[in-house]
């Protein structure tokens, strides 16, 4: 059965509750906003079992017990998927990047939706999904990520599908991808994090690893949210749009926790899976038909060694001259219908 966001988030609070560290509490608008209308189209999902539980999470600042946002689910994670199309039809998952929501796939979902089943989730600790305190059964490491990512594409998708991965989490899909490329027809990596120099975060993202600076930073609704994702490339996001991933900022203190969580989890293993990506892909046990696409204005990872290493490995690398690192929220409608003729294997024209 379907749930509203007030059944997870604070919004309509009389006044403001507070779960030891947050912005929580309190009604920030009047009437319907594009976030309530998003999680309508959506529902939640339950996959991945919670491991080592500990007790009611507290906050690592004053030691308080967390809301009901920081905790984890009693036995199985939630996770808040959004579908479009016949079930019918072929099934493409997309995937968002760090720190982004299912929300950035918004345009790109009714264009692929036309021909296949589409398929948008937020990933633990981002969105409308669950996000538990670390330490509290779930640490957002890289490799709980990916085994987490194994059992909601068991529950949303059972059969074969293609996979859309936008950005840092490309090489967890990877990982799971090599893993069963029985179960993949396709696998499209958009701006994926390919070469040494993408292995060290950008300052922007970087910051919130920090001891003591991160947590203050990641609980920064402006700077943890939209003002990430806008400085990646050449954004003019609209306000009701960037409200849209300021909210889980705003009414919980869990987005913060999570995303300082995950800060680290890059920073200390993202080299190691980056490497690992690159050897996937080089491999001759590597048989998943593979496509790249790049936004050429992202200003994260730099396109330098892009070419020689997917062109060397005889990858088609397809080229968006207008679009930066987050590519579905810069040009979703050309990337939907870049993804429909990749899919089709038919000849992709260049976007401007």
């Amino acid at each position: 059965m379907a749930v509203g966001p007030g059944d997870y988030y604070l919004i309509d609070a009389p006044e403001s509750i507070g779960d030891g560290f947050s912005f929580s509490g309190g009604k920030y608008a009047d009437g319907p906003s594009k976030s309530d209308e998003w999680f309508a189209q959506g529902r939640m999902v339950k996959a991945h079992p919670v491991y080592g539980t500990k007790g009611k999470a507290k906050d690592p600042i004053f030691g308080l017990t967390m809301g009901a946002e920081s905790q984890s689910s009693d036995d199985v994670f939630r996770w808040f998927c959004v579908e479009a199309g016949s079930s019918s039809n072929p099934s493409v998952l997309f995937i968002h990047g760090f720190p982004s929501q299912a929300y950035s796939y918004r345009n790109v979902l009714p264009v692929v939706s036309e021909k296949y089943h589409a398929i948008a989730f937020d990933w633990l600790g981002f969105g409308f999904s669950d996000k538990p305190q670390p330490n509290y059964g779930f640490d957002y490491t890289l490799d709980e990520y990916t085994s987490s990512l194994e059992s909601l594409i068991n529950a949303v998708a059972p059969d074969k599908l293609s996979i859309v991965v936008q950005g840092y989490f490309a090489p967890i899909v990877v990982k799971y991808a090599n893993e069963h490329q029985d179960k993949l027809n396709h696998l499209v990596l958009v701006n994926p994090p390919i070469t040494d120099k993408h292995a060290k975060l950008p300052s922007t993202l970087a910051c919130f690893s920090n001891f003591l600076l991160g947590e203050i930073f990641s609980q920064d609704p402006l700077r943890a949210s939209d003002k990430a994702l806008t400085s990646s490339g050449p954004y003019m996001m609209k306000e009701d749009d960037a409200m849209v991933y300021r909210r889980p900022y705003l009414v919980s203190g869990s987005s913060g926790f999570a995303l300082n969580a995950i800060s680290r989890a890059m920073k200390k293993d993202l080299k190691v899976y980056t490497e690992s990506m690159r050897n996937i892909l080089s491999s001759d046990s590597w048989k998943t038909k593979t496509t790249v696409c790049w936004g050429l204005r992202d200003r994260w990872l730099n396109y330098d060694g892009v070419e020689d290493f997917f062109g060397s490995a005889n990858y088609k690398i397809l080229e968006l001259p207008m679009a930066g690192h987050h590519v579905q929220e810069d040009r979703g409608e050309e990337l939907g219908n870049l993804v429909k003729r990749i899919l089709r294997g038919q000849n992709v024209p260049k976007f401007g």
